[in-house]
């Protein structure tokens, strides 16, 4: 199954939620585009979790463009509300810079949001061009992360720098950066803590091992990727400002958007923190992290059950 697919099938809820709704709300125009259409299209933005700010936002935004082109029919409206959204994602974020030898990228995210499986296929996918990678086991507070750590190593065919459980996480970076100075790897993907519920200890870690990657490696590529549960709607945008005050986010990982009827919160995170979406997930599968692409989402959002 190509990626189009994965992603349309993943979005199902989310379709069913937003683009079904519209739908009918297009199809129930008799003439012009009215305060009760303006109103009703910005509850379907809410209740799809684009956030009320987003969803006020992108409202204002499809009434201007319908003043300004002159719309009159239903499906040159709604053709404006896809080329919108498409508008408000842009062009896509970069792929990661992570070209030098060494070069590092620092993972963040609370428990439960899926950040070890996302950098075990992140690993897969750093494999696949050619990398060599080490997996730094850095979040060394909570229970079983290091195994945890450890099982995707193996699935992903990549190196575990670890030490033992309670250890400096700076400490274990520092230990990673040694092996890829020896030629044990040459892209270190390092999973670090995410405990939100006392900022001051996360930056205090976070600086630390941003101090040691600064002095062993002036000049090194470096990524800092927030992995955020699409199906926690509103409350990953939260997640997302907090963790932007903790650390330099360079992009996000998104993951579980197939469980989701929330798939808003792309939107969201673009449109309210200015930051992009990365990599999606779209399924369970080693292959199933891919680069995230604006132009296909709001295709596959659109696209229908039946379509070719």
């Amino acid at each position: 199954m190509g990626f189009f697919e994965k992603l349309k099938r993943g979005l199902q809820k989310t379709r069913n939620a937003f683009t079904r709704s519209t739908d009918r709300l297009f199809r129930s125009l008799a003439g012009e585009l009215d305060d009760d259409f303006y109103e009703e299209l910005e509850e379907i933005f809410i209740l799809a979790d684009f956030g009320v700010p987003t969803a006020s936002a992108l409202t204002e935004e499809l009434r201007q463009i319908v003043v300004e082109r002159r719309i009159l029919t239903a499906s040159d409206a709604q053709n404006a509300l896809k080329e919108l959204l498409a508008d408000t994602l842009g062009e896509g974020e970069r792929p990661l810079r992570l070209n030098t030898k060494p070069a590092i990228a620092l993972v963040i995210g609370v428990n439960g949001v899926g950040k070890t499986t996302s950098i075990g296929k992140l690993a897969k996918v750093l494999k696949d061009e050619g990398k060599n990678v080490a997996l730094v086991a850095a979040d060394t507070f909570r229970a079983a992360a290091i195994e945890q750590l450890g099982l995707w190593a193996q699935r992903s065919g990549a190196t575990l720098i670890r030490q033992k459980e309670g250890a400096d996480p700076a400490s274990v970076v520092y230990d990673a950066i040694d092996a890829a100075r020896h030629g044990k790897a040459d892209t270190l993907i390092v999973d670090t803590a995410g405990r939100l519920q006392n900022k001051k200890n996360l930056m205090d870690e976070l600086n630390k091992i941003n101090r040691v990657i600064d002095r062993e490696l002036p000049g090194a590529d470096r990524e800092c990727l927030l992995v955020l549960d699409a199906t926690m709607g509103q409350n990953a945008v939260s997640q997302a400002r907090e963790f932007m005050r903790a650390a330099p986010i360079t992009g996000i990982v998104l993951t579980k958007i197939d469980g989701t009827a929330k798939g808003g919160i792309v939107f969201a995170l673009k449109k309210e923190l200015g930051i992009g979406v990365r990599y999606i997930g779209v399924g369970e599968g080693m292959d199933d992290l891919q680069l995230f692409d604006p132009q296909s989402f709001v295709n596959a959002l659109f696209e229908s059950e039946d379509a070719k």
